[in-house]
């Protein structure tokens, strides 16, 4: 620690844990069995059964997905990954493939044929009139399987959110698919163009069903769940309920500098959720409006992307700071085609950014106008999924939501940084 130096003016920081319930690990072989088998009940052997895999950073999905292939394999059918990611990894086979091979899901480790192809074919049209689309990974195979994790969206409130109708509509639409469900959406309403979209799909794609996986605070499987295609829509909102009660919250409602150490694609589709950092993807103000839900978030840094993101910083103009090792690490074109195929023009502006962590937290507390720099309301966290362990400022302490347990790490101290003027790593399990 002798190379880390301390800086002033700034808040002293505490570091805490939020004690979230502990749920029994899942056993994953056990749970995917016993979901999959009604699934399969009546697949003549031999099918092919194309399992659709996102490119979500879901905890142990390599996991999941291989007794997923194992229990097909045991049903006596032929299994295959197909990416549904929509536009993501570029919107090329060789992205989506890299995606994938990222959270251990690949040929060579799974051994099982990989089908990224992202040529598509009409699947018929909306009442709107809106054509409808479908990868031919998907529409070739005699079933497919839908694997993903069920929470609420990142851009939009409704009965359904982010799952498996997403998957369905945008992930198994490729780059083409997803650029035509965002249009539609933008006049329509995202929840409608989803239920509208997967209406047209239905009858087309050979659906298996989907294996719905929900995550608890600690960004950890808490339950896996087979869902018929007929229910797909009913046991997905049933669902969304669940996951949004079981979602990490940031232990206060109002926040002067929040610093998030990593944003990326394998965190959340906006690369920072929404619901933590109280803030939208389409666009948001400073100028908070003590009416508007918690959390309010004066100021945002962000310092880092995740390799996992593959460069795809979409959601880096949430932020109004960030660094040049940040926009180092950015892909312009990858983020562009993700940015407008989304139509989330506002996700992909960059906000001020800085040589090193310093100068972003200097210049970010002297944005807040506060007579005493020290008296800002600070905390930081490692990312969107991460908010157990964090820092916050003496300012805040007795200040937590009612709902909310800390257990106190360390004292106050004074925030350190390294000869590049950079902050540690925030650990999340210390």
């Amino acid at each position: 620690m002798s190379e880390l130096t301390s800086v002033s003016p700034m808040p002293n920081l505490i570091r805490a844990r939020q004690r979230f319930p502990v749920n029994p690990p899942v056993d994953i072989s056990a749970a995917v069995t016993a979901e999959l088998k009604p699934l399969l009940a009546g697949v003549p052997r031999g099918a092919e059964i194309a399992i659709a895999v996102g490119s979500r950073g879901i905890t142990r999905l390599a996991e999941i997905v291989a007794a997923a292939i194992r229990v097909v394999r045991e049903h006596g059918a032929f299994p295959v990954i197909v990416p549904a990611m929509g536009s993501h990894g570029g919107g090329t086979p060789s992205g989506q493939t890299e995606l994938l091979a990222g959270y251990g899901v690949s040929e060579a480790l799974l051994g099982v044929p990989l089908r990224s192809d992202m040529t598509v074919r009409s699947a018929g049209a909306t009442a709107e009139g809106d054509e409808v689309v479908c990868g031919l990974s998907a529409l070739g195979a005699d079933r497919v399987l839908l694997i993903n994790r069920v929470k609420p969206h990142t851009d939009f409130r409704g009965a359904i959110g982010s799952g498996l109708v997403k998957m369905l509509v945008v992930g198994l639409g490729k780059h083409e698919g997803a650029r035509r469900f965002h249009a539609a959406a933008s006049r329509s309403g995202y929840e409608t163009a989803l239920r509208q979209f997967a209406a047209v799909l239905k009858p087309v794609v050979p659906l298996l069903g989907g294996l719905a996986i929900l995550e608890d605070q600690r960004h950890q499987p808490v339950r896996l769940c087979g869902v018929p295609p007929a229910a797909l829509e009913a046991r997905e909102a049933a669902l969304c309920q669940q996951a949004h009660a079981l979602m990490p919250r940031l232990p206060f409602d109002d926040v002067d500098l929040l610093i998030v150490d990593q944003m990326g694609k394998n965190i959340s589709g906006t690369g920072m959720d929404p619901a933590i950092i109280g803030r939208m993807i389409h666009g948001y103000s400073t100028q908070i409006d003590p009416q508007q839900p918690p959390p309010r978030v004066r100021r945002l840094l962000v310092r880092e992307l995740t390799p996992e993101s593959h460069g795809n910083a979409i959601g880096i103009g949430m932020a109004d700071f960030t660094t040049e090792r940040l926009v180092r690490a950015m892909d312009s074109e990858v983020t562009r085609i993700n940015a407008l195929t989304a139509l989330s023009i506002q996700g992909a502006k960059l906000p001020i950014c800085f040589p090193n962590d310093r100068e972003a937290i200097e210049t970010g507390l002297c944005t807040l106008a506060l007579p005493d720099p020290t008296a800002a309301r600070v905390v930081r966290i490692r990312d969107t999924l991460s908010v157990e362990v964090i820092e916050f400022s003496e300012t805040l302490q007795g200040q937590e939501r009612k709902d909310c347990e800390l257990e106190l790490l360390s004292p106050p101290r004074a925030p350190v940084f390294d000869p590049a003027n950079n902050l540690p790593a925030l650990i999340s399990n210390p």
